[in-house]
């Protein structure tokens, strides 16, 4: 039984490694997105400074490690046997739900995870062991930490509020002191802006955050706090009197070193709060582990009330957490896309695709602050509503320069007061979801500054409503998760453990080591040329491929009619509707041509617009098989009618001629080809529909069935003449290559 122990602790430690990749691929977004988003440094100065930040802020979170073997449940309620399948079932959950969530690219929180999770594998701990002595489950309540666990939960939610209010206010203040245009206000009040904000980070972080580090001394923490106002007076006067000296004699940028700076307290703030939630369980399992084996107990007799002690983590472990927590910065993949996920709901530009659709309870909101909007505007005085406007009406954009997605006011709101709000919850040991402060945060303050314009304000909304619905998916599978798990190794014992265990692994190593690697860089993105020559390039392999595309989900919705099979066809329509997605980000990146921060030749702004008509063209193909899907989805969910021989057959071979023709000699697929070979498609397409009104009288076939069949060949008549331009427009685009 020892050994079993013995690799099932080992087991933790290697999934912990495992979590910490899972959990900072989602949560890197926190500390990374304003300072990118504003683009005031290089992309690998950003991540040296969140780096440092990372690393220091590990050593702060020693502290917040009694959550994990004392904050939800009451561990002197279970037995050591006990104990240990709940931290077993915890981190096998957190694993799963982590890894989904970040293969969807929706930010979720490690913290709402790991909260619920011990409550969940907890209670269905307590449930098995009062069915196994014949107990009522009534008393499952004196198994959970109820005082501390409500205030943890409440917390989360009370953090969301406080986050978007306090963004949105210290925003609106900051913008109505700078505006866009702040220059003029920044050489008058930056050094005090600057003070102020470093002042406040060395407080929240350092001073309020002393208590948790795990190399702090009980003297220097009360020197630290029978000292707290000299210090703070000390540094607010010298730091302000330091960074306007900066401003006023070496016009030096502050902002670069607020936004910095805010990027390090953040990934501090962070590392100090979040790190119980990915190495909190294995270290609680450890020192239950050396409890249990010093007191040579049975480990079914042997009670846990040893974990109510306080208990600090050693260094080494911490900075070596957050080394592997640093190593995920750098080279995961699925954290940039996160990253992406919430610049794109934050930024200021408005054109391209948006990350969430429209959604009723968005649209509802967006339309009654437009009402309150209108009512406002007519009660406030003209001169008010003037000067108000005009703080923040937005700077002209330079010809040629790309927009960021907002400026270095907001960034340095964004970040410094997301990391004294994490910070202040660290202080006082609640685990804060910091997801979800950075994102309110980062929503909050992108709201007060008019961000959210007619254009995108219902899909930034309906965005934010969906994330904020995710803390309640969280909430929910996280705690079903792990309180299934935990059921199934009660059940099962030693051998379910191994199966759950490798199950666990398994799927890490398949979704983690085989993920797509075709994600655009946030490096590369913003160093994109779109001249001539490339944009040739992008139209000369996707134009082929999104032929293929067409003809093959055709085929995919023919098949699955004439075979009677709705579930097929929903599938097709999912996969129509995803490539209609496809083509429309595609698309969307003409908007990101027109504002290159390269001022194009006249060849290239007539290739920019050729691209546009060629993705135009793909995309009404791509719509015409949305609509194609449903009218055949429909058709058999409503049992109608399904065509067999003449026209089955017609419609058969129809498809097969458009894959003749859409590939070249060796099998690939060629818009020339499809071009030269387009007049033969369309003469067959006028004889099909010749048959069918010959066939209508002879056949008896219906309104609806003729529909459907017309469908079909005004969808091949369209994705012909819309290829047929695409092909033309390639020739063009050929051309102007050539001149560029």
């Amino acid at each position: 039984m020892d050994s079993y122990y013995l690799v099932m602790l080992a087991f933790l430690g290697v999934i912990a490694i495992i979590d910490l990749f899972v959990g900072v691929s989602n949560d890197a977004v926190n500390f990374l997105n304003s300072a990118l988003g504003c683009r005031i440094a290089k992309f690998r100065t950003t991540m040296w400074v969140a780096t440092a930040g990372v690393l220091l802020g590990a050593t702060f979170s020693s502290g917040m490690m009694e959550i994990a073997r004392s904050g939800v449940f009451n561990p002197q309620m279970f037995s050591f046997a006990e104990i240990m399948v709940i931290f077993f079932a915890v981190m096998v959950a957190d694993v799963i739900l982590l890894d989904a969530f970040n293969t969807l690219g929706l930010p979720t929180s490690t913290t709402v995870s790991i909260v619920f999770e011990l409550l969940g594998s907890a209670i269905a701990a307590a449930c098995f062991k009062l069915v196994a002595d014949g107990a009522s489950l009534t008393e499952v309540a004196g198994y959970i930490n109820n005082s501390k666990a409500l205030a943890i939960i409440s917390g989360i939610l009370i953090s969301v509020v406080v986050a978007f209010v306090s963004g949105a206010v210290i925003q609106y203040i900051a913008r109505l002191i700078f505006s866009f245009r702040f220059e003029g206000a920044y050489r008058k009040v930056g050094g005090v802006y600057a003070g102020l904000a470093f002042t406040a980070i060395i407080y929240f972080l350092v001073m309020k955050g002393a208590k948790g580090a795990s190399f702090m001394r009980p003297e220097w923490i009360d020197w630290i706090n029978a000292n707290t106002t000299v210090i703070l007076a000390t540094l607010f006067i010298g730091l302000t009197i330091l960074f306007q000296a900066f401003i006023s004699l070496f016009n030096i940028n502050v902002f670069r070193i607020i936004i910095l700076a805010g990027t390090f307290s953040l990934a501090f703030a962070f590392a100090g709060n979040d790190l119980v939630n990915f190495v909190g369980v294995p270290l609680a399992a450890y020192d239950a582990y050396r409890e249990w084996a010093a007191s040579g107990t049975a480990d079914s007799a042997f009670m846990m009330g040893g974990l109510l002690k306080p208990s600090t983590a050693p260094t080494a472990f911490l900075l070596f957490s957050g080394l592997v927590m640093v190593l995920t910065l750098w080279f995961s993949k699925k954290a940039h896309r996160v990253i992406q996920t919430s610049i794109n709901l934050s930024s200021a530009q408005s054109g391209e695709q948006e990350q969430f659709g429209a959604s009723l309870p968005g649209r509802m909101i967006v339309r009654a602050s437009m009402t309150l909007g209108k009512v406002i505007h007519q009660i406030m005085p003209g001169t008010l509503s003037r000067a108000l406007a005009s703080r923040f009406e937005p700077a002209p954009v330079a010809e040629g320069t790309e927009p960021l997605p907002f400026d270095y006011v907001r960034a340095s709101i964004n970040l410094v007061l997301s990391a004294i709000l994490i910070a202040s919850a660290t202080s006082l040991k609640l685990p804060l979801s910091t997801t979800y402060v950075t994102f309110m945060v980062a929503m909050g303050s992108s709201f007060a500054d008019g961000a959210w314009d007619r254009e995108t304000a219902v899909y930034r909304i309906s965005g934010v409503l969906t994330v904020i619905s995710g803390w309640f998916i969280t909430a929910l599978c996280a705690s079903t998760l792990a309180g299934i798990v935990a059921t199934l190794v009660f059940f099962g014992g030693e051998i379910m453990a191994v199966i759950l265990g490798l199950a666990a692994i398994a799927l890490l190593v398949r979704s983690n080591l085989k993920a797509s690697l075709s994600d655009d860089s946030l490096v590369k993105q913003s160093s994109v040329r779109y001249d001539a020559p490339t944009i040739r390039t992008m139209i000369d392999e996707k134009a082929p491929e999104n032929l293929r595309r067409s003809i093959e989900l055709c085929r995919k919705i023919l098949e699955g009619l004439l075979s009677d099979r709705e579930s097929a066809l929903r599938t097709a329509k999912s996969d129509a509707s995803e490539f209609f997605d496809d083509l429309s980000a595609a698309r969307g990146i003409y908007y990101r041509m027109a504002l290159s921060d390269k001022k194009p030749s006249e060849a290239d702004f007539d290739a920019r617009y050729c691209y546009f008509r060629a993705f135009t063209n793909m995309r009404e193909v791509g719509r015409s098989l949305q609509g194609l899907a449903k009218l055949a989805l429909d058709h058999v969910a409503n049992r109608h009618r399904i065509y067999e021989g003449r026209l089955a057959d017609d419609l058969r071979t129809l498809v097969g001629l458009l894959e003749a023709m859409s590939k070249s000699e060796n099998g690939n697929p060629d818009i020339s080809v499809f071009h030269a070979n387009a007049q033969k498609a369309l003469q067959a397409i006028d004889r099909l529909q010749t048959e069918l009104l010959r066939a209508i009288p002879a056949e008896g076939i219906s309104i609806r069935g003729s529909e459907l069949y017309l469908t079909f060949l005004l969808f091949a008549r369209e994705l012909i003449n819309h290829y047929e331009i695409t092909a033309m427009i390639q020739t063009k685009v050929n051309a102007l290559a050539e001149e560029s």
